[in-house]
């Protein structure tokens, strides 16, 4: 039977668009008869929110699952979306970190749990926090492959260059097998000369990696969460939409050409 394909959805900087990209990536594969599951791994919850499910209303959640209180197929929840399923989070999250210290394999749990349902999915997209924690490096440990959403700003190659280190003392450590999904450039605005320099450079460092399709900025896109919907179910004519469409096809074109190989 096939295995999901797992992919932490990560960048060590914040607000380059790590979440949107789950959220939409998820709605768009959903849609094209994929089976979906996003596991939140940030604290604050932004994947969970953005899928329109109140948190006070979570009973069990990532922190649940990354402590071994509860087995990760109790704490799916089916979305409104067709084919999307979420582990989601709380504010819990936030001291999960502190406490898995003093368990076991504390850096595998994550890819333990998913071990246990692997077979249920086509795709498993982890939404990794903002940082290099235990939280994070879960995910490294349990996923298949890296994909990057950045901005083309200077520190964004700062993150960059310091995620592609974490990944290989992973790969050294715990999870041999690991490998860059790809760099997709979020929040894309071609008009600024930072854009291009920072494109210039990324594809100089990862010829093969990096997406050809862009995500602009897109006020949809921003609205989209307050909503509670992925921005290709809120408005599926906006530049956003259309933006997450293609990258869907470009993302399942390399799969696609990756099992043929």
């Amino acid at each position: 039977m096939p295995m999901a394909i797992v992919i932490a959805v990560a960048n060590q900087k914040g607000g380059v668009g790590k979440s949107t990209t789950v959220v939409n990536l998820a709605a768009c594969l959903g849609m094209k008869n994929k089976k979906v599951l996003c596991v939140d791994m940030d604290a604050q919850g932004n994947t969970t929110s953005s899928f329109g499910i109140k948190k006070k209303s979570v009973e069990i959640s990532t922190y649940d699952v990354l402590l071994g209180l509860r087995r990760i197929n109790e704490a799916v929840i089916k979305t409104d979306f067709k084919n999307v399923s979420l582990v989601p989070a709380t504010s819990a999250l936030a001291a999960a970190d502190i406490e898995l210290i003093e368990v076991d394999n504390m850096q595998k749990r994550m890819k333990m749990q998913i071990l246990t349902i692997k077979q249920d999915y086509d795709y498993i997209l982890l939404d990794c926090p903002p940082s290099l924690s235990l939280i994070p490096i879960n995910a490294l440990c349990a996923c298949d492959t890296v994909l990057v959403p950045m901005t083309c700003e200077y520190f964004a190659l700062e993150g960059l260059s310091q995620l592609v280190e974490s990944i290989r003392l992973v790969k050294q450590r715990y999870n041999p097998t690991i490998d860059i999904e790809g760099i997709l450039f979020t929040m894309f605005d071609s008009r600024l000369n930072l854009t291009a320099q920072v494109v210039n450079e990324v594809k100089r460092h990862f010829p093969k990696k990096t997406f050809n399709t862009v995500i602009p900025r897109n006020v949809r896109i921003s609205e989209a969460p307050s909503f509670g919907k992925p921005v290709v179910y809120y408005d599926k004519a906006s530049r956003g939409a259309e933006a997450y469409e293609a990258f869907t096809a470009e993302f399942l074109k390399r799969h696609k050409e990756q099992t043929k190989a």
